[in-house]
């Protein structure tokens, strides 16, 4: 950026302002220009589980302006470009079409003409569409098209005003008007589907960090006009994955080989094949990991054979939870990594603890804490107007939009951050048990009917596995109440918290294991992490009590009885019992935007027991014997 007072912060760079993403800051609005500008200063970031489901060669992230280096920093870091390019006065309402020749190094951009150069304001609407591009409303256009008169219809001066007028109100009080010829109109429908097309505007088939020297792509998609402000401006396309170590007792081809991998010219390698600095590059990493050169090439081979026969992303066991299933859910987690640390646990309940205690401990098969977690985020690309799809073809939802907008890129942008979690496992016979029971078959399939109509289908397919599990949506719930109730527990703020769901189907025929658990974690940007009070809370007797009282929490709604008999609620009606007053988090925490979630298969209700209703009932019962009746 071109201002120290336009501060970014690293994760912000993926998620909300990544390539695409508008920022309004003091008064002034920019969006994230696409990859190409910032490539050579990226830091790397390692994630070859990511990477080879993502199809990349790597990751880079933002580098980090050293304190007072701010004037030598134009060019190390993402760039972000003016946005809108309409710009108007708030005092004399006069619209300034910007250049890029009026940028001036940590200057706002103000009026010329009013005293005391006040700072222009950008327009409130932008026109995008679902293949992905936005652009500027021609507003030239907008004023003259509900013109009368020769003179009007041939103004070629354009002198445009944005005027607020206080005999109206709503978007009828705001008005571009052209005082050369005193033609104009308000902005009353201008949110209407096909209005700009009335008007005569067409997509541009351009993004706004484009050059004029770049060829627009042809787009027939009719453009909509929309506040830049608006939630459907854009939607990012995120994956992460957590690092889970190699596998112990590896042989020794196996560890030269993870030692080349993990070389920092190995990415670099690569992608140069066929290059001259390739044979640079082969000779650095045989000297320095101390293997034969012919080693390294057949590595490179190796791994080029397996990116063009690597499953799609539609592959349904193609999943990075299964890996980390197996992790977590090891007889003995390791324990010696740098990135994770884990330590199997339990809820410390014996036959001396209250019913409620027992019945629950019966149900968790497993508990390991997390004292040091490394997650990788990534940003593949962003979808405007309407969520993709996830298959980045045409459809019910937008189109999915590369990082980088003139090519397949070879890296996407990614943050790496450290933290600690506490991750839960349920006893899979009582689960299995549970799921074979015909009334949760079928409530479980009518949401899944829900799903199969809805246009995130496929995205939230990829969760959940080719086919919904009733545990699926009875473990998110779970790990939604978990959360919220870790917010008042363990001094985390819920938007601090995120959640990982193992729980998901297999293809038919598949030998893997099945799922059954969460893990609720938090990551900081600090490479030090987090101060262990996700840990503390893991830990007896902390962990008891608090999933006691989340399950207590999760029976009362104060929108009851409507949130408890609901048949579809949220965006698709992918939700049953579940509102923002119980159960739904701030879009940060959930892997799959506050969908499939349902407090009926939690906790039970009159006619679909819960997985944990017994254990509720527990709770009520001592608590109604420790009351003194009068």
């Amino acid at each position: 950026m071109k201002d120290i007072r336009r501060k970014v912060r690293r994760a912000q760079t993926i998620v909300p302002f990544g390539v695409g993403g508008i920022i309004d800051i003091r008064g002034e609005s920019f969006v994230a220009a696409d990859i190409r500008s910032w490539a050579a200063n990226g830091e790397r970031v390692e994630s070859p589980r990511l990477a080879a489901k993502l199809g990349v060669q790597g990751f880079r992230s933002a580098p980090v302006i050293p304190s007072g280096k701010a004037a030598y920093a134009t060019r190390i870091g993402p760039t972000y470009v003016r946005f809108p390019k309409w710009l108007f006065c708030p005092q004399c309402r006069k619209m300034v079409l910007w250049r890029q020749n009026l940028e001036q190094w940590e200057k706002q951009a103000v009026c010329g003409i009013c005293p005391g150069k006040p700072q222009l304001a950008p327009m409130r609407f932008i026109q995008v569409c679902r293949e992905g591009h936005m652009a500027d409303i021609d507003w030239r256009r907008w004023a003259h098209s509900r013109s009368e008169g020769h003179d009007q219809r041939q103004c070629r001066v354009y002198k445009l005003r944005f005027v607020a007028t206080p005999e109206s109100s709503g978007l009828e009080a705001l008005r571009v008007t052209c005082f050369a010829c005193h033609a104009g109109r308000n902005l009353a429908g201008i949110s209407q589907k096909n209005v700009l097309k009335q008007v005569g505007l067409e997509c541009t088939g351009s993004h706004p960090w484009q050059s004029t020297d770049e060829e627009a792509d042809p787009c027939e998609e009719t453009p909509q006009a929309v506040q830049r402000g608006a939630s459907n401006v854009y939607f990012p396309i995120t994956h992460s994955a957590l690092d889970i170590p190699a596998p112990e007792g590896l042989s020794e081809d196996d560890e030269m080989a993870q030692m080349v991998v993990n070389h920092r010219m190995w990415p670099d390698f690569k992608s140069s094949e066929g290059s001259p600095a390739s044979d640079v590059f082969r000779e650095y990493i045989a000297r320095d990991c101390g293997v034969p050169e012919e080693f390294v090439e057949t590595l490179r081979r190796r791994y080029a054979d397996e990116a063009a026969s690597m499953p799609s992303a539609d592959d349904p066991d193609d999943d990075l939870s299964i890996a980390e299933w197996a992790a977590f859910s090891a007889p003995k987690p390791g324990a010696g990594s740098q990135t994770f640390s884990v330590r199997r646990t339990h809820l410390g309940v014996d036959h001396d603890h209250p019913e409620s205690m027992r019945e629950l401990d019966a149900r968790i098969s497993g508990v390991v804490v997390a004292d040091r977690v490394r997650e990788v985020r990534a940003l593949e690309g962003f979808s405007r107007y309407e969520p993709s799809t996830g298959d980045g073809e045409e459809g019910d939802g937008g189109r999915v939009v590369s990082v980088n907008t003139q090519g397949r890129p070879l890296w996407l942008p990614a943050i790496e951050t450290y933290g600690e979690g506490i991750f839960i496992s349920v006893e899979e016979h009582r689960l299995r048990t549970w799921e074979e029971l015909p009334s949760v078959r079928d409530w479980t399939r009518r949401i899944e009917q829900n799903l199969d109509a809805s246009f995130k289908a496929d995205r939230l397919r990829d969760k959940s596995g080719p086919k919904l599990l009733p545990r699926f949506v009875m473990l998110h719930t779970l790990a939604h109440q978990f959360i919220r109730q870790l917010s008042y527990d363990s001094g985390y703020n819920s938007s601090a918290l995120r959640e990982r769901v193992y729980a998901r189907s297999h293809a038919p025929g598949s030998e893997l294991p099945p799922q059954a658990g969460v893990f609720i974690y938090t990551a900081a940007g600090d490479s030090e992490g987090t101060l262990g009070g996700l840990v503390r809370q893991g830990q007896a007797p902390n962990l008891i009590e608090t999933l006691i009282r989340l399950l207590e929490s999760a029976q009362w709604c104060s929108q009851d009885p409507l949130c408890a008999d609901s048949t579809g609620r949220s965006l698709a009606n992918l939700n049953r019992a579940a509102c923002h007053a119980c159960t739904l988090l701030p879009e940060t925490c959930c892997e799959i935007d506050n969908s499939l979630l349902d407090r009926t298969l939690l906790i039970g209700d009159g006619a679909v027991p819960g997985f944990f209703r017994e254990v509720v009932q527990a709770a009520l019962d001592e608590s109604a014997e420790v009351i003194d009746l009068p």
